[in-house]
């Protein structure tokens, strides 16, 4: 847990003579996501990753626990990000597979799941942190803070191109799009660009035309896509590219970005902005985070997995990286030794530097990593750092508007929870600060 990484631990663990894995027993952790359907590029690259995640690390013995070492077994169950097929595969993982740690991607998916992870004390992890709340203390978020990070994306932009003053926004209406929605909202906001259209669709549209063609309409200097789905992002462009739009695009995710420039041009994407490198950037070489070689990673991933590098595809070992080192710390998988010994550091080295627990004020609990995110721009043709930039600096001088925006559209931790279970208007003034 502190900066040694992954990758200098097993440098150091090889030449140091190895301890036998000698059980025939694994630690299994489950990895329940959609690796199917719309939402497949957010699950099944993200498990790609934590096969190479598994194999490193049992290649250098496995799992340490009271002087012995285990394999890590992880077991998939592919949800299709439908809620009914989530709740069976948590029991599965969890009563079948008997799992340590459960993986999600959250949001729609999370919410039936909630009660059984809770009961069980299943230490779950999710990539949405708007999922976090008291009732769910077993939920950490230790990888991404979504849909939060967006707003560097946008500062960066109204800093970088002053001329930009309008904008026009998308999102489809689900667990995933509300809180982007409202993030981008109190961006924009933050940063003096006009809202001069917004577009709220269902997140089974797939016919590009009725959202993308209004916004061009008003004319804005910016479209925005929000978190939509992969392939929405790229009918939205592709529609866009076809109309003849030359002006800003942002997004949170542009997986497969260079399928979108083969088909637009290379100067259409000049400048798209989003938020996930790809991990043979110049500028990771500098970040001392859990791989501390994210090129090799990188590399690694493109040979064995061609043609499926996603925002997910390292999001998911960040977090085994950080669950393992807990582990190793706490000497057991107890669900709350675990959590305790990710805790007692206080800051943790996440993905992209130093990181801290937050989350009290708008989550209800500081299960949250928080730290710099990269903003993402494309250059000719290919995805390339601008520049990291402190979420929390951003939360410092706009927070307030943020919590607005969330409030606005039922995504506060209150708001969320279940009627039985939502706390008096005192308890929550007091939460809020």
């Amino acid at each position: 847990m502190g900066s040694s990484s992954f990758a200098h631990q097993l440098a150091v663990k090889s030449a140091l003579p190895r301890m036998s894995v000698g059980m025939a027993d694994s630690v299994n952790v489950g990895f329940l996501a959609p690796l199917s359907g719309r939402v497949e590029s957010w699950g099944q690259p993200g498990l790609n990753g934590c096969r190479i995640w598994e194999d490193w690390l049992n290649r250098a013995g496995g799992l340490l626990l009271g002087g012995r070492r285990y394999p890590v077994r992880i077991c998939p169950y592919d949800c299709g990000y439908d809620p009914e097929r989530a709740l069976l595969g948590a029991k599965h993982l969890v009563h079948q597979e008997g799992v340590k740690f459960l993986m999600m991607l959250g949001g729609d998916t999370f919410t039936p799941v909630r009660g059984f992870v809770t009961d069980n004390k299943v230490l779950t992890s999710t990539l949405l942190p708007s999922d976090l709340s008291p009732d769910t203390p077993y939920l950490i978020a230790p990888s991404e803070l979504h849909p939060i990070y967006n707003v560097t994306g946008v500062e960066w932009l109204s800093q970088t191109r002053p001329e930009l003053k309008t904008v026009a926004i998308c999102s489809q209406m689900d667990e995933l799009g509300r809180p982007s929605l409202a993030t981008y909202r109190a961006a924009f906001k933050a940063s003096g660009i006009g809202i001069v259209h917004e577009v709220q669709y269902d997140p089974d549209d797939t016919d590009p035309a009725p959202i993308v063609q209004p916004m061009l309409d008003a004319k804005p200097d910016i479209l925005c896509w929000s978190t939509s789905y992969t392939p929405m992002v790229h009918a939205m462009t592709e529609y866009a590219h076809a109309q003849g739009y030359d002006g800003q695009i942002i997004s949170c995710t542009l997986d497969g970005y260079e399928r979108l420039v083969a088909r637009t041009s290379v100067d259409f994407m000049e400048g798209v902005t989003f938020q996930f490198p790809d991990f043979d950037d110049p500028l990771l070489r500098e970040k001392a985070f859990f791989f501390n070689q994210p090129k090799a990673f990188y590399e690694e991933y493109s040979r064995r997995f061609p043609g499926t590098w996603s925002s997910v595809s390292w999001e998911y070992a960040a977090i085994l990286d950080i669950w393992h080192a807990a582990v190793e710390k706490a000497g057991n998988v107890q669900s709350l030794s675990v959590m305790a010994a990710m805790k007692q550091l206080g800051h943790v080295t996440h993905a992209f530097g130093s990181a801290h627990w937050w989350g009290d004020e708008f989550f209800g609990i500081s299960n949250a990593l928080v730290g710099d995110w990269p903003v993402v721009t494309i250059r000719q043709g290919k995805a390339r750092i601008a520049e990291f930039r402190s979420i929390s600096d951003w939360m410092m001088r706009h927070g307030t508007v943020l919590k607005r925006e969330m409030s606005d559209l039922g995504q506060m931790w209150h708001q969320r929870l279940p009627p039985s279970n939502r706390p008096s208007r005192a308890q929550r003034h007091g939460a809020d600060g």
